[in-house]
């Protein structure tokens, strides 16, 4: 089989199946690169390419919202708060970790989050009775991560580069655990992926060196810390916190969605986040400090303390739709890391048995490995031509040669030197001799006594095509091939069948969030029948503290329209159904009647019987959606995050056809969405103070809400006095949002002779944290019981 036919798809699909994600790739490029149509982009370890959607929806979105300096209270500031907060836990799901476990300190990129790290880490000098604090290093290392052994050197603390094959090989059998005599810190610095060849280093390695197995950690003691760089990682593979709990993992977000740019962020694990020791402190990031002395008291929470000043907030929101585009079209990190690796190892495998007519090879290739396995090699693939002498040709003459070709890639040493000097076997010296030959890094002194002074890289994205693959190495046939052009049967059989082998290989099973069970209500909490009927009921005149219950109303959307019944059943989290629901826009926001009028427009209804949630509005169709998750929801429906009160709460998407149906009434992106119950949400506090474990569905507070109906008759009277073209309805109490109404003169009396201050009333509001005794689960509460409130609230 000659070049020419090696060259085509359907050689491709016999040696990697899995390209593309389910559907024609080529019509997504189509649709949403159509700026890139003409030329062949192979520089995404350096940035990779957005998607056009992903602009478009990012500048609707700022375009309908006002979203305000989220340090202010204005309701603008606090739909930048929430959005941004939404943003964190999204990151994090990403990476399958939790609040509980990580916290998102947003940063310029992954250099500003390596140095907020390096300057605040607690190291510590050698004295007389115990070693200083060790920084260590790969020499496969970023110059970002170099750059941190500047930060000691006027501190006693010792800088040690080891090569990858040490840390194994110098490993102890038996790990030696955290010394709890020795707490001197130490830190260890590895990328998950080498920015220069692409290869993958263990993500093991974390463990092994916090529990002092691995070297260095093995030969000395004290406690160690793990920093990660996952920023080449994390751009084309699925990086999961669960199997490699790095206390520090700085990330670029421009190497994984090309927008925004300027925008990183560290993770840091919580556990070690109070290692991290800060001088200067910044706008925000203050509890308290006085000017004229030397006092100073952080942030409570972990983000805030060390995000000095205001963080750049839309950035941070356009990541929403960065992630919603990602999903969209890949379906997951999963998939994209099948689709890259493939279009490298097949580049790998045709470049690296192109020859010239002499038979001698056409490329040196840098790398470790044969492309076995996505586990070990990313999609990025580095080398240098040579002609038919052997000798090299500079890499500046192929990235000219390239422009013409309208090919975009990537030459030099990519601020990774100890990789460059390792892999084209530069010493030291030369190194020097370079640079008094006036060679400096990223100029186009491509070769220095006929010795390369650094290298040519491609790489692939999400996006990447194979033609992507075909006009590159078309190109290198045309332009750097001796003809006729030959190609090493013998050694391109042997790696068809090593990627063969891997084909099954499952590299990474999908992530598994913690959070990814979606609650089963025929398993948990299907009603059970009415065993109390009448909840309550006693006589009045020997129970003069209890309300008799004039109205039920339930709201199965939060702040949407009151759904009234006459009795309905009472489970775990309230009233059954009360609040289980919320629309959220585009960001996943919580919306309210505060920032959307309307949503008191849409009036749901449960009906048990059928299981359904009933939508309507008018002018609208109605549509349903099922009370209980099903097995449909379980593969279909997403699992997210949003806030309630300030209270994280982890909720299931309801589908499509509800969020289209919200969107059209509402005139903006909104999805609906409901509470996952498998999460469990506590009050803060009960009544007085009193802790307390009740479970709440996505109200604010407390899971009943109740109203005296008789000062909801003193406000419409004060109302009717000062405004008479007011309208005062005849259920007012809905615009309280009550669940339960209760009369009783004596409230009334209370509230008008004693809470009428300042022109305001207190309208006999009550959170009740549980209804009176033998209310539980399963029992069902009836317009006229008689009950009794546990607490009040001004």
């Amino acid at each position: 089989m000659d070049f020419q036919q090696l060259c085509t798809l359907e050689t491709f699909q016999q040696v990697w199946s899995h390209y593309g994600y389910g559907g024609n790739l080529q019509d997504a490029v189509d649709q949403e690169f159509t700026r890139i149509k003409g030329l062949t982009y192979l520089d995404h370890a350096a940035a990779t390419l957005y998607p056009e959607s992903l602009v478009r929806d990012y500048c609707q979105d700022i375009s309908r919202n006002v979203y305000g300096n989220p340090h202010s209270h204005s309701p603008s500031s606090r739909l930048t708060h929430d959005t941004v907060e939404r943003v964190r836990y999204r990151v994090l799901q990403h990476f399958n970790a939790t609040p509980q476990e990580y916290s998102v300190i947003f940063t310029s990129g992954c250099t500003a989050a390596l140095k907020l790290v390096a300057e605040s880490f607690p190291w510590r000098p050698q004295t007389e009775s115990e070693a200083g604090s060790l920084f260590c290093y790969f020499t496969d290392s970023h110059t970002s991560v170099v750059g941190i052994r500047g930060l000691l050197s006027g501190r006693g603390v010792v800088a040690l580069c080891i090569s990858p094959s040490e840390v194994v090989n110098r490993a102890k059998e038996e790990a030696q655990g955290e010394d709890v005599i020795y707490q001197t810190p130490h830190l260890f610095c590895y990328p998950a992926q080498s920015n220069f060849s692409g290869r993958k280093y263990p993500l093991s390695h974390v463990k092994g060196i916090q529990m002092r197995h691995l070297y260095p950690a093995c030969d000395h003691q004290g406690r160690w810390f793990v920093l990660l760089d996952a920023a080449s990682h994390v751009s084309c593979s699925p990086l999961n916190l669960q199997d490699c709990p790095a206390d520090f993992i700085p990330i670029s977000f421009y190497k994984m969605f090309g927008f925004p740019t300027g925008l990183g962020a560290l993770l840091v694990r919580n556990d070690a986040a109070d290692m991290l020791k800060k001088t200067y402190f910044g706008g925000g990031t203050a509890a308290a400090y006085l000017s004229g002395e030397d006092y100073y008291v952080q942030a409570a929470n972990i983000s805030d303390r060390f995000e000095d000043g205001t963080v750049s907030f839309l950035d941070i929101i356009a990541l929403n739709h960065s992630f919603e585009a990602l999903y969209r079209i890949t379906g997951g990190m999963n998939n994209i890391q099948q689709h890259t690796f493939g279009l490298a190892r097949y580049t790998y495998m045709l470049l690296s048995s192109l020859c010239h007519g002499n038979r001698q090879p056409v490329a040196q290739i840098y790398n470790e490995g044969q492309f076995e396995s996505p586990s070990t090699q990313g999609a990025i693939l580095n080398f240098n031509l040579v002609d038919s002498l052997g000798q090299m040709i500079g890499y500046s003459q192929v990235d000219r040669m390239a422009s013409l070709y309208n090919i975009h890639l990537r030459t030099g040493c990519f601020c990774n030197t100890g990789a460059c000097q390792s892999f084209l076997g530069i010493t030291n010296q030369q190194m020097k001799r370079n640079l008094q030959a006036g060679h400096v890094c990223g100029d186009s002194i491509d070769l220095v006594d006929g010795q390369p002074t650094g290298s040519v890289r491609i790489s692939f994205g999400y996006m990447s095509t194979f033609e992507d693959c075909q006009k590159f190495l078309k190109f290198v046939a045309e332009c750097f091939v001796e003809k006729p052009i030959t190609v090493d049967q013998e050694r391109l059989e042997k790696l068809k069948m090593a990627t063969t082998g891997t084909q099954s290989f499952n590299l990474n099973p999908p992530i598994k969030f913690t959070n990814e069970k979606i609650y089963n209500v025929d398993e948990k909490e299907k009603p059970t029948e009415p065993s109390l009927k009448g909840l309550g009921q006693r006589d009045l005149n020997s129970h003069r503290e209890a309300y008799t219950l004039t109205n039920i109303y339930i709201y199965p959307i939060k702040s949407c329209g009151a759904y009234e019944v006459h009795d309905w059943p009472v489970g775990p989290l309230g009233l059954l159904y009360d609040r289980g629901w919320m629309v959220v826009n585009g960001n996943g926001v919580c919306l309210s009647q505060k920032r959307e009028t309307r949503l008191c427009l849409i009036r749901p209804q449960v009906h048990l019987t059928s299981n359904k949630l009933l939508l309507q509005a008018s002018g609208m169709d109605s549509i349903s959606v099922p009370l209980e998750n099903n097995n449909q929801m379980n593969t279909s429906y997403r699992v997210c995050q949003t806030k309630v009160c300030n209270d994280r709460v982890e909720t299931v998407d309801c589908g499509d056809e509800a969020a289209s149906w919200l969107s059209n009434f509402l005139g903006q992106p909104c999805r609906l969405i409901r509470q996952n119950p498998d999460f469990t949400r506590d009050m803060k506090k009960g009544p007085r103070g009193v802790a307390t474990s009740t479970s709440l569905s996505l109200v604010n507070e407390a899971q009943y809400l109740m109203i005296n109906h008789a000062s909801v008759e003193l406000i419409q009277k004060l109302m009717r006095s000062r405004f008479e073209h007011i309208m005062c309805y005849s259920k007012y109490e809905i615009r309280f949002r009550a669940n339960l109404v209760i009369i009783n003169d004596e409230i009334f009396k209370c509230i008008k002779n004693g809470f009428l201050r300042n022109g305001c009333v207190t309208f006999g509001l009550y959170l009740a944290h549980q209804l009176p005794e033998g209310s539980s689960p399963g029992s069902v509460l009836s317009v006229g019981s008689l009950v009794q409130p546990e607490s009040q609230k001004s």
